[in-house]
């Protein structure tokens, strides 16, 4: 009989890098779903990012604004969560529509917390569905939100609040082996110019509205300045 040797012993607190824990494990694990799931172009580094401007752009709000907003999409179009802000994929090109938009929707002349991520930017990858993430704070939908239309994974998500690979996590996936971009809301979707896909004016003026009521809200909740 052949004896066997046993693998040498790894020093106490050490993993080994196939160890799921591992950063260097996850992200590959990361990269691959975008990559080969998806088909979708990474940018080399840890934590992954994704780059805007070639697949989609993103809007980005407070959670609650985004939350008003999802009635306007489709079941396919995705959505992610990083703490307190909310991220919407939107047809590429779009950032570069926000600003004529708003001002064509008479919001220009506010300072809102909403902007868009286009041509150049990059968000960072949230973890593919069923990945285990950090123990984070969970985000619930405001009280004064309607739930209708939200799937159940929209009632409370747990968001990782560190810069780690995990602090964006999917409210609403990209689907593998199908195209995201028949999912985005688009500006050619006004008045149903395209079939199937969101009106990005319907997105923009309902997130922009919301925006807003959380400034006034913000606003009245301060106490006033001493005179």
């Amino acid at each position: 009989m052949v004896p066997t040797v046993p693998p040498p012993r790894r020093p106490p607190g050490t993993s080994h890098p196939r160890d799921s824990g591992h950063p260097g494990h996850a992200s590959r694990a990361v990269r691959h779903w975008y990559e080969n799931e998806l088909g979708w172009p990474t940018v080399p580094g840890t934590p992954v990012d994704l780059p805007t401007g070639l697949r989609f752009d993103v809007l980005d709000a407070p959670v609650e604004a985004g939350y008003a907003a999802l009635r306007h999409l489709v079941p396919g179009s995705p959505v992610a969560v990083r703490a307190d802000r909310m991220r919407i994929l939107v047809a590429a090109g779009s950032a570069d529509e926000l600003p004529g938009l708003l001002d064509w929707l008479e919001w220009g002349a506010l300072t809102l917390d909403l902007r868009a991520i286009g041509e150049g930017g990059r968000i960072e990858a949230p973890l593919p569905p069923g990945t285990p993430r950090p123990a984070g704070t969970p985000v619930h939908i405001p009280a004064h939100t309607s739930r209708t239309s939200h799937t159940s994974v929209e009632t409370a998500v747990d968001i990782a609040v560190d810069s780690s690979q995990g602090a964006a996590v999917w409210l609403r996936p990209p689907e593998p082996g199908c195209e995201v971009e028949p999912s985005l809301p688009t500006l050619s979707a006004l008045g149903g110019g395209v079939g199937g896909a969101p009106d990005l004016v319907r997105l923009v003026d309902t997130m922009a509205t919301e925006c807003h009521r959380i400034r006034l809200r913000r606003s009245c909740a301060q106490p006033l300045a001493m005179s």
